[in-house]
């Protein structure tokens, strides 16, 4: 007897997945293959490339600083001092003298002629005059009878005293502190090695403004002579007895301040190990991860730095 069954078991197709096979006539593609990691950075590359990266950060923020930055932190200094001395005008708690903490404000000094209106800090080292002109410690308080000298910036911090050699003889000068308002007339510029006014007289108060002067494009910057105006009133208020006799020599003309050097050394370290952990992190990260996360601290780093690298310059410019 015949049967039409195959004797054998009947092979079951696999279903074929359309959209895996590949077309007819055309060539399968070959998987891609992974893309290989970014070896670390070398040892000799890295430090290099670190180091010089780190340099070009405190260079530019310096220049920065220095140029632009300087002028709005002084502006927003001036603000916090005009509120705190209208504020102890008020409350007549302003300082007559003899003795004034450093930074603390004295004066509110204006000259129309050249478009000053400053707020005068005690002291004149160079990181006083940071936040606005500053009163020398030996003088007189600016208005008391006698001679009293303030110092002022020529070309960085907002330069206050940038155009002072612009003014002439007859100009004014206004003065508010807590002995009253007075106005003096200016009775003469002069230069380094010209000729001292004579003593003021009996009731005279006499300021001197004080800052440098120097040629060429970066005269502001690069000042070689102290200029000096003189003004007087014969409405001097009258100056307590106890002020200073000796002075640092920091705080008198187109001096530096020392003093700053063993805080500057301290940034610099900072600087190196920040330096040193940046090397050490690309060893193990990708460098543009690392700058992410290290730069706002070089930056921090690069303006204590340049803050106190401005006290080592000339308390003038």
């Amino acid at each position: 007897m015949t049967s039409d069954q195959p004797a054998g078991p009947v092979p079951v197709e696999e279903p074929v997945d359309a959209a895996a096979a590949p077309a007819a006539g055309a060539p399968g593609r070959a998987p891609r293959a992974p893309r290989p990691a970014r070896p670390p950075a070398e040892g000799a590359h890295a430090v290099v490339q670190t180091t010089l990266v780190m340099v070009a950060i405190v260079c530019l923020w310096t220049c920065a600083q220095v140029l632009v930055l300087s002028g709005i932190s002084q502006d927003r200094e001036q603000s916090l001092l005009h509120d705190r001395f209208r504020t102890q005008l008020a409350d007549l708690t302003a300082p007559i003298g003899p003795v004034v903490p450093a930074g603390d404000p004295v004066a509110l000094l204006s000259v129309p002629a050249i478009g000053l209106e400053e707020v005068v800090v005690e002291g004149t080292a160079s990181g006083d005059l940071r936040a606005g002109p500053g009163h020398r410690r030996d003088t007189v308080l600016p208005g008391q009878v006698g001679v009293s000298q303030v110092y002022g910036r020529a070309g960085t911090y907002g330069g206050p005293f940038q155009r002072l050699t612009s003014l002439q003889v007859g100009d004014t000068v206004g003065l508010v502190t807590a002995q009253g308002e007075r106005t003096l007339r200016v009775i003469g510029v002069r230069y380094d090695g010209d000729p001292l006014p004579q003593p003021p007289g009996d009731g005279v108060a006499r300021l001197t403004l004080v800052s440098a002067v120097g040629e060429g494009r970066l005269s502001a910057l690069t000042p070689d002579t102290t200029v000096y105006v003189d003004a007087e009133t014969t409405d001097g208020a009258p100056a307590p007895g106890g002020r200073p006799v000796v002075l640092p020599e920091s705080e008198r003309a187109m001096a530096t301040d020392g003093a700053a050097l063993p805080l500057l050394a301290l940034w610099l370290a900072l600087l190196l190990a920040l330096t040193l952990g940046v090397v050490a992190a690309r060893q193990r990260w990708s460098a543009a991860l690392v700058w992410v996360l290290a730069s706002p601290l070089a930056l921090a780093l690069a303006w204590m730095t340049t803050d106190t690298l401005v006290r080592l310059l000339p308390n003038l410019v």
